[in-house]
């Protein structure tokens, strides 16, 4: 039996460094539109270890909410790591991540990161087998967190025989 009432992703949640920086990367090179804010949380007994599974005294200095078009909302955190931070994950680490962003136009979309100086990993790669008809291309945030731009306008090949299909940003009601 599957998770009482799930409906879908809602949010996706990040710490960064420093969130004016962040704000700004979010808001003016992926369009991500500022919802609202949450400030400080700390607690002087064991609540941030029992429920977010942090130092006892790790201080999230604020939580900011971004909406990020069709997709999951962003929920972006500053925290003071009471024992320090760990370097940002690798793809191939233990809980390794991206955030793919769907783009209608690949060419266009890898254009304007460069011209915005982000850090574009490489080139467009073409996928082969089930997802054949899409392309990709992995960049960087500020922070060193890995993004993704992917495109499959015409579909992809699984799509053909599949009674499910996975959910499209560009057209989510389907």
């Amino acid at each position: 039996m599957p998770l009482p009432g799930m409906q879908g992703a809602d949010h996706i949640g990040f710490t960064v460094p420093d969130l004016d920086e962040a704000e700004r990367w979010l808001v003016d090179i992926l369009g991500a539109v500022p919802v609202y804010t949450l400030g400080a949380k700390r607690a002087d007994d064991d609540w941030m270890t029992v429920q977010l599974g942090v130092h006892p005294r790790t201080v999230i200095d604020e939580i900011r909410f971004y909406r990020l078009g069709n997709g999951s909302n962003l929920e972006v955190f500053a925290y003071d790591s009471a024992d320090g931070q760990a370097p940002q994950p690798r793809n191939s680490d233990i809980g390794g991540h991206h955030i793919a962003i769907y783009v209608d136009d690949m060419d266009a979309a890898a254009q304007f990161l460069r011209d915005k100086g982000v850090d574009v990993m490489g080139e467009p790669v073409t996928s082969a087998g089930a997802s054949a008809g899409q392309r990709w291309l992995y960049f960087r945030s500020p922070w060193g967190m890995q993004f993704e731009l992917v495109s499959f306008p015409a579909g992809k090949a699984y799509e053909t025989e599949a009674t499910t299909l996975l959910w499209h940003p560009a057209n989510p009601a389907a």
